[in-house]
């Protein structure tokens, strides 16, 4: 074990994106759970990824403004997509999320078979680069978070009615997929508000940001001090922590 690597300068930002995420995600995630619509993260956060590899093969400059805006477009596309299937198959709701997962998570390997770094691509789309967050990422994501807390808390997501939900779950997932990956944005969606299932109201989220606050800032210093990829130990750890609080809270 190496506890030289626990390095302020590096797990710090990476465990601030990872509360910035848990923000939005929170209280996104026990609606998602309430729902019953458990995988719509995953196609969603596969559906913005899926904007951004299509805005990398145009030759758009890596990171910059107009692959972020491919990315907010496929989403938000696909969150139109999610409210008329809604309206229109209400019961067969989760299986088209899983045809739309499958069906962006496939069309992104196509887009990416003749690109000699495709498969690094790939990785880095479903375990992300928390690591390497930098300070312009942060503010971007911190900025995204505050506007959606506000539209959520002032009633404006819930005016748009079904588009609303989907809509800001689109911008949310968008902000969060290229910095840390489609798997931990699944974890932070999903663990703590399974971990949180028997709570209501505002213990709920208190609780469930502390599930999540606890998972990401072990799982950054057991993966630095055992040298191991970062999403997949944060991914255990929530999983661990969220398992601990079902048992406790």
């Amino acid at each position: 074990m190496n506890w030289s690597a626990l390095d302020w300068g590096i797990l710090g930002p990476a465990l601030i994106a990872g509360l910035l995420v848990l923000a939005t995600h929170v209280p996104l995630g026990t609606q998602v759970l309430d729902r019953g619509i458990v995988f719509i993260d995953l196609a969603i956060a596969q559906i913005a990824g899926l904007g951004v590899i299509a805005a990398d093969a145009a030759g758009l400059p890596e990171g910059g403004v107009a692959v972020q805006v491919a990315a907010v477009v496929a989403a938000l596309l696909g969150a139109l997509v999610l409210t008329w299937t809604e309206r229109k198959a209400p019961q067969q709701q989760e299986a088209l999320i899983g045809v739309m997962f499958i069906l962006a998570a496939c069309a992104g390997i196509l887009m990416l078979s003749g690109n000699p770094h495709g498969g690094e691509h790939l990785k880095d789309l479903l375990v992300g680069q928390i690591l390497w967050v930098n300070g312009t990422q942060l503010m971007w994501l911190a900025v995204v978070s505050a506007v959606l807390l506000a539209a959520m808390k002032l009633g404006l997501v819930q005016r748009l009615g079904r588009f609303g939900f989907y809509g800001a779950f689109a911008i949310a997932v968008t902000a969060s997929v290229q910095l840390v990956g489609v798997y931990l944005v699944f974890s932070s969606l999903i663990i703590p508000a399974l971990a949180t299932r028997q709570s209501s109201g505002t213990r709920r989220h208190v609780v469930a940001y502390g599930v999540g606050a606890l998972g990401y800032a072990l799982g950054l210093a057991l993966s630095a001090v055992l040298d191991l990829p970062s999403g997949a130990v944060i991914v255990w750890t929530l999983a661990v922590c969220g398992l601990v609080a079902s048992r406790v809270v």
